[in-house]
């Protein structure tokens, strides 16, 4: 009984850590797009940001799930990096109807991923 609390206590707060990580990301892509408003900035400096918004929330994701966890850290952080990106793919997929033949699906991949585990490492 105390092994099924301790799971549903971790997914519950699995859950808690994506979706404030969402919020996260929404609130700095709102950031992002006032000063794209403001300034004008350029496609290529907006890219950048943007994928660094994707490294900085899953760092703190993977951070977060560490400090939480107390061990294995680094794959706490990465589950966390991972599932933000297949929560991002899913959502890409129904606004974009499809899959583009990007290259940057596995780079985003390897940043998120990688970044929750940098952040679980850490922490």
């Amino acid at each position: 009984m105390l092994n099924k609390i301790n799971v549903s206590a971790r997914f519950t707060f699995i859950l808690k850590c994506l979706l404030l990580s969402y919020l996260l990301t929404t609130g700095l892509l709102l950031l992002l797009a006032l000063m794209l408003y403001r300034f004008g900035l350029s496609e290529k400096i907006v890219s950048v940001c943007i994928v660094a918004i994707y490294i900085i929330v899953t760092f703190f994701a993977g951070f977060l799930t560490g400090k939480r966890e107390g061990s294995r850290k680094y794959l706490w952080g990465l589950l966390l990096g991972s599932l933000y990106f297949i929560v991002l793919l899913i959502v890409s997929l129904i606004v974009n109807h499809g899959m583009s033949a990007s290259g940057n699906f596995f780079t985003v991949l390897i940043l998120c991923a990688g970044s929750g585990m940098l952040g679980g490492m850490v922490s």
